[in-house]
């Protein structure tokens, strides 16, 4: 499994990615998560609309919450567009934030079993166990439009930027 050093950090310390780190142009891969019901979902199963994917190593800290906040706000705007947030948290503490947020719009599922999305990818941190902080783009055709790997993983990504791609789609 490849292993990429130094791209992104963690309170200022370099962590390891693991994984294949995902590029603008590229083919997305096929991945199977898990939905607060525990049920599993993949990424085909939302073929045919845009797909953002917003992924966050926790939902129970400030800034992955913000940023799944954010996320289910601008997703009640956009048509043909289907916003899921990708963590490693258990199906249970989403579905529990979900409702105490009443988030919606957004669809939270959990890597946790098998990080098949956090591999293919290339977002799961090896120190952690735990997703990056980021934002894939992929268009109707399933190609990737759009990849932001947060450099230091307690700052925000850039919203403005994924919405507007996200809209020219």
């Amino acid at each position: 499994m490849e292993k990429h050093q130094g791209v992104i950090t963690f309170g200022g310390n370099p962590l390891t990615l693991v994984g294949n780190i995902v590029k603008v142009g590229d083919t997305a891969k096929d991945f199977t998560v898990l939905s607060n019901d525990l049920k599993p979902h993949k990424l085909s199963d939302y073929n045919g609309k845009v797909r953002i994917l917003s992924i966050v190593p926790s939902i129970d800290t400030g800034v992955c919450a913000a940023q799944t906040r954010h996320f289910n706000v601008d997703a009640a705007k956009l048509e043909n567009v289907v916003i899921l947030t990708i963590s490693c948290d258990l199906p249970f503490a989403l579905g529990r934030f979900c409702g105490a947020e009443g988030i919606d719009k957004v669809i939270t599922l959990s890597d946790h079993k098998d990080t098949d999305f956090g591999l293919k990818y290339g977002f799961l941190i090896d120190e952690l166990r735990l997703l990056s902080r980021g934002i894939v783009i992929i268009d109707r055709d399933g190609i990737v439009k759009y990849v932001e790997y947060v450099k230091e993983v307690t700052t925000h990504p850039n919203y403005d930027k994924a919405l507007e791609v996200a809209k020219s789609l």
